[in-house]
């Protein structure tokens, strides 16, 4: 197995982004955009990428709340939420801008996924301690 490291973790954070802005995003080029055109009759095509993200997501999840649980999710948005309260305090974000806000909570949401998907590494390089599922017979 490869080390983990700086170039591990954003492979991983760079997927996670795309998979959040490919399935939404606001510039109308995105996974919704192209299923709501689509409607009401959906072409096969669709149905297979729309299969294939979902299957994308679930992983994602999956294994973000497998490394970090709920505890750490919430901790997780918890910090970029009061990131995000204070640039806006400061100024340096209009939280009336939708289209702003749209990306920021995209952008975290990608975040999220990322980090869930290196902690699992990243823990096990702290503390030497892997993480690994428990199967009973």
């Amino acid at each position: 197995m490869d080390e983990f490291g700086l170039k591990s973790f954003l492979w991983r954070l760079l997927f996670a982004i795309a998979l959040v802005l490919i399935t939404f995003n606001p510039t109308g080029h995105s996974y919704y955009h192209w299923l709501a055109q689509s409607l009401p009759s959906v072409q096969p095509l669709v149905v297979v990428a729309g299969i294939a993200l979902l299957g994308a997501w679930i992983f994602f999840v999956r294994s973000t709340m497998a490394a970090i649980g709920t505890l750490g999710l919430v901790l997780l948005l918890a910090l970029f939420s009061a990131i995000v309260w204070w640039v806006v305090s400061q100024g340096w974000l209009d939280a009336s801008n939708r289209s702003a806000m749209a990306w920021v909570v995209l952008l975290i949401l990608g975040l999220v996924l990322g980090i869930g998907m290196s902690w699992s590494h990243v823990r096990r390089g702290v503390t030497g301690q892997a993480s690994v599922d428990r199967i009973d017979q």
